[in-house]
């Protein structure tokens, strides 16, 4: 967030603020919030609707005024109102991630506006910002705002008749989170007056936290504003270390379990597709657990001969078979103290499955060709692709050993049910080939988000990042990672899905229309021979480097291709 706002102001004599309270515009030309419903999708098929990478749903008023009466009368006033407070923060929060993505190329303070005109376009409460006056760098943030139509001023109404203090909890939870995402702050957003309190319209005011008084009744304590939480969620990110990045539900969700676990010797088995980052969750786990001040230990039990996993695991003793001139320890006696992770835990051969549930049940075990018992302290973590208790069913694997394994399953999903991890994770790995090999790529187009967002990931993260760190590679410095530098022979798309048009209609719109228009363009700038080359680079990456498929596809001959690549013309007919 940091390089997209610097400074932006919005501010009014109080002559024009007087008019404009008679008007139901502001004195300020709003931008135009086109590009903002575009990214609003439904998909009716599958009972889905989406805001740019974030599903939503709709709520009619009268869930929301059943919702606050059952919150008030059972919780009380009081903890209702930092429950709303929160609910409103996150959604804030992580819309403040679209407002860096979309115009790009507008006034700065257009940009800011992404956020209440979401709010506006929620149905939630029309904002009019009076005076905006906000610096990043040194912190300095003040607003006033006028709220029009605030909907959850009329569930109030309507639940209890009236207040004597303001009530647009949620709201002003929304405001503070959004504006404290952008700011990279804690920005705290005061309600001064509410129609809720038979006041004309609601009225806000933003500042630093720190520059109110701490003694107000009308926010969440400061306590709260400055908590762990807190902070994670003005990030707009789940509060996770360094490499380890996560905003979705299935990922936060997993994230919790894990979080609970660490603090224990519990063994942990880690299920989840290939590339979903296990391995990550893994290593994540040791350094936030009593055993992180030593090394964690990694081993593939499927990149290990079945041969030779007994002595990998357990250590061999000398002369126990021809070539071991020295005792050699095994992996579970140098995890002594830490963590072993066993990745690919449904390869193991029974025989190797057997040896491994003694070591479990009794922290014992031998080393191949030895007759001394030796005890070791080591925290076990598993992981696997494989549906285990289908394996149990097929005879390939243990029951009683998946029962001591399975004390406590974490499932990580698959990264096309995560969509709201896909915009950290690309700026991520951007970040990191950045800094790796000194390019400056500044980031994505809009129409390269939407297609990363609409693809379906069989290599789930693990492919991600190979996408990106291609992606990047073909992108000069100093510009944006598009679509055609992404996609190469790709074929995992979703289906169509329906959105607004500029007549406020619904209109299916089938994945990759957005950019067949760019695609033209940039057809249109290349000579013919630049178009050949073009489409027989592409020809060959979607077949492996496969001459006669690619020249199949190309509908050429072998032979004409060939002459192509070696750039002698065409051949003789």
């Amino acid at each position: 967030m940091a390089s997209r706002f610097t400074t932006f102001s919005l501010s009014e004599d109080a002559a024009e603020a007087q008019q404009r309270e008679h008007s139901p515009s502001p004195g300020r030309p709003r931008p135009d919030i086109s590009d903002l419903t575009a990214r609003l999708r439904f998909v009716p098929h599958e009972g889905q609707i989406w805001l740019d990478d974030q599903r939503v749903v709709l709520l009619n008023l009268a869930t929301l005024i059943t919702l606050r009466r059952e919150l008030v009368e059972t919780v009380g006033p009081r903890k209702a109102r930092d429950i709303l407070f929160r609910m409103g923060h996150a959604a804030g929060a992580r819309e403040a991630l679209l407002a860096s993505k979309v115009r790009i190329d507008q006034p700065q303070i257009d940009a800011f506006l992404v956020g209440p005109q979401l709010h506006a376009m929620r149905g939630e409460v029309y904002v009019e910002p009076t005076v905006i006056e906000a610096d990043i760098e040194s912190g300095r943030y003040y607003s006033e705002l006028i709220w029009r139509n605030s909907a959850e001023a009329e569930c109030h109404l309507s639940c209890f008749g009236g207040s004597s203090q303001p009530v647009c909890w949620m709201e002003i939870g929304y405001a503070s989170g959004y504006t404290s995402t952008v700011m990279q702050r804690p920005i705290e957003f005061r309600e001064i007056e509410c129609v809720a309190c038979g006041d004309s319209n609601c009225r806000i005011v933003g500042r630093p936290a720190e520059a109110w008084p701490l003694n107000s009744e009308a926010v969440i304590s400061r306590v709260d504003l400055h908590s762990s939480a807190a902070k994670a969620v003005v990030r707009g990110l789940a509060d996770t270390p360094d490499g380890v990045v996560g905003a979705s539900p299935g990922f936060l969700g997993a994230w919790y379990l894990l979080k609970r676990v660490a603090p224990m010797d519990t063994t942990v088995l880690l299920q989840g597709e290939t590339g979903v980052g296990k391995e990550v969750f893994a290593r994540a786990l040791h350094e936030a657990s009593p055993r992180a001040g030593k090394p964690l230990f990694s081993v593939n039990c499927a990149a290990i001969p079945e041969s030779l996993i007994d002595a990998e695991l357990f250590g061999v003793e000398r002369g126990a078979y021809t070539g071991a001139n020295q005792p050699r320890p095994g992996w579970f006696e140098a995890a002594d103290g830490s963590t072993l992770f066993l990745d690919e835990i449904g390869t193991l051969s029974m025989v190797a499955q057997a040896k491994l549930l003694r070591v479990i049940q009794e922290g014992r075990f031998n080393r191949v060709g030895g007759t001394t018992t030796r005890k070791v302290d080591v925290r076990l973590v598993c992981a696997t692709n494989l549906d285990l208790e289908a394996e149990v069913e097929q005879q390939r694997f243990r029951l009683d050993l998946l029962h001591r394994l399975n004390v406590f399953p974490i499932l990580i999903p698959p990264l096309r049910n995560r969509l709201d991890d896909i915009p950290p994770l690309i700026q991520m790995f951007l970040d990191r080939f950045n800094r790796k090999t000194g390019r400056n790529i500044s980031g994505f187009t809009v129409s390269a988000v939407d297609a990363l967002l609409l693809y379906e990931f069989p290599g789930n993260v693990r492919e991600l990042e190979n996408m990106i760190e291609r992606a990047a590679i073909l992108t000069p410095d100093h510009e944006p990672i598009d679509t055609l530098h992404l996609f190469r022979g790709a074929n995992h798309l979703r289906k169509t899905f329906l959105t607004p048009t500029a007549n406020g209609t619904l209109a299916e719109r089938q994945v990759g229309e957005q950019d067949s228009d760019k695609i033209g363009e940039i057809c249109a700038r290349l000579s013919l021979p630049q178009m050949e080359a073009l489409a027989i680079r592409e020809a060959l990456a979607a077949c492996n480097g496969n001459v006669s498929e690619a020249a199949r596809r190309l509908g050429l001959t072998r032979s004409k291709l060939r002459y192509r690549l070696r750039g002698d013309g065409e051949p003789g007919e």
